[in-house]
């Protein structure tokens, strides 16, 4: 029998509701130094330079753990991956909201990134458990969009909340959000079996070699394309409220509601990539149309609207709607780059790859807020030009990685090189 044959709708959409949660909470965890930042550097007495090290901290373990995780969720049930991954998150915000001194600060933020790291591969490894691969791409948008709406909600209640009761608040609220999911979670969350129904003998069991896997063209490319829309996607989570407070000249809580736009303009988008990938495999197109060329044209259409923020002289209010629209497209990559994965690794070695991918893309969150805190340093936190080079310089990176889609991402041709047994995208 195939996937299709043992797909359980009703408790598979479950599941989706409980991991776009899961990514909810993980990036408004994400999201909340950078929604701070102002507060934070005036009361800790920070530089511009010294924040983007701390900001970037949360990105020094992030990969490695990532990667360590995801090759245990080869073997471990997610199920309790996710329950210790979500329990770390709540626990450790109570020293920054407690101690909160900048070295409390950065340790705290790197652990929670070693926590995070493996967050949104494992969640996506669990999803494809329970949705067969032609089903995979509107959940999948589900759970990534859980991440926006996460950011969304971060741009929208951070600033009211430290504006009332100061920035540590917000770390206190943080913790109480995980330990209700951790609860949920223990309650409701399940793991799926779907990926080896209906595959017999050796091939339920079917691994390929991880050099082969890493080398593989197709592969390479999109370790490429989540490497530079994530460049984009870190300056927005760490330095895109700064940028519109200091240097656009918007006030704390406008700044938010700001920030809440730029964000959520991913949501429509990735929903709507999904559902018309969805339709084009249905219709019988490979997922080189499907799926690639959707996310050739978001990237090189972002990476236009991004330069054109920092070449143009346009008004406060003019970029900032460029910048809803740069990031909304941007969403596209996250929601159909994994589906395009999930097709070219067997079952078995899907979490590990998945984690891989997550943490090479992840090593721009480690350097862009770092080289935009020394530009901005370097200008003047008053100064638009310091923070639009640093988005100038992610257009350029989503333009060499669209080049290089078109060139080399053929999921179809991969899977026939390496000879891998996982149904094709088909309905």
């Amino acid at each position: 029998m195939t996937d299709t044959a043992h797909y359980r709708p009703g408790a598979a959409w479950g599941m989706a509701a409980l991991l776009a949660a899961f990514t909810l909470i993980n990036f408004i965890d994400k999201a909340a130094l950078g929604m701070v930042a102002v507060p934070l550097m005036a009361e800790l007495h920070l530089s511009p330079a010294e924040f983007g090290m701390i900001a970037g901290s949360f990105y020094w373990l992030f990969g490695i753990s990532a990667v360590v995780v995801g090759f245990l969720a080869n073997r471990v049930p997610t199920r309790w991956l996710l329950l210790i991954m979500a329990a770390a998150w709540a626990v450790l915000q109570l020293p920054i909201a407690i101690t909160g001194g900048a070295l409390t600060v950065l340790l705290c933020r790197a652990a929670l990134g070693a926590a995070e790291g493996p967050g949104t591969p494992v969640a996506l490894h669990a999803l494809y458990k329970w949705f067969p691969d032609s089903k995979r791409t509107l959940p999948g948008a589900l759970v990534i969009q859980g991440g926006i709406l996460g950011m969304l909600l971060a741009g929208l209640v951070i600033p009211q909340i430290t504006q009332r009761w100061g920035w540590r608040m917000n770390f206190v609220i943080l913790a109480a959000v995980g330990a209700v999911w951790v609860l949920a979670w223990l309650v409701w969350g399940r793991e799926g079996n779907l990926g080896h129904q209906g595959m017999q003998g050796a091939a339920a069991n079917a691994r390929l070699p991880y050099a082969r896997l890493l080398t593989d063209p197709s592969m390479l490319t999109l370790f490429l394309l989540c490497f530079s829309a994530y460049w984009t996607i870190s300056l927005n989570l760490t330095w895109l409220p700064s940028y519109m407070e200091k240097a656009l000249g918007f006030s704390s809580v406008t700044a938010g509601r700001w920030v809440a736009l730029i964000v959520v303009a991913g949501t429509p988008v990735g929903l709507v990539a999904g559902f018309l990938s969805e339709r084009l495999l249905k219709r019988g197109r490979g997922s080189r149309v499907a799926r690639v060329m959707l996310i050739n044209g978001s990237v090189v259409l972002a990476a236009i609207l991004l330069l054109c923020v920092g070449q143009l002289d346009l008004a406060p209010v003019q970029k900032a709607l460029l910048q809803a629209a740069a990031t909304g497209l941007l969403a596209v990559t996250f929601v159909l780059s994994p589906p395009i994965l999930g097709e070219i690794v067997p079952p078995l070695q899907r979490g590990g790859l998945m984690a891989i991918y997550t943490a090479i893309g992840n090593v721009a969150g480690a350097l862009g807020p770092m080289v935009m805190g020394q530009l901005v340093q370097h200008y003047g936190s008053t100064n638009a030009h310091g923070y639009e080079t640093g988005f100038m310089m992610g257009a350029v990176l989503l333009v060499v990685s669209a080049l290089a889609s078109l060139r080399w991402l053929h999921p179809d041709r991969s899977r026939q090189t390496l000879g891998n047994s996982v149904a094709p995208a088909t309905a």
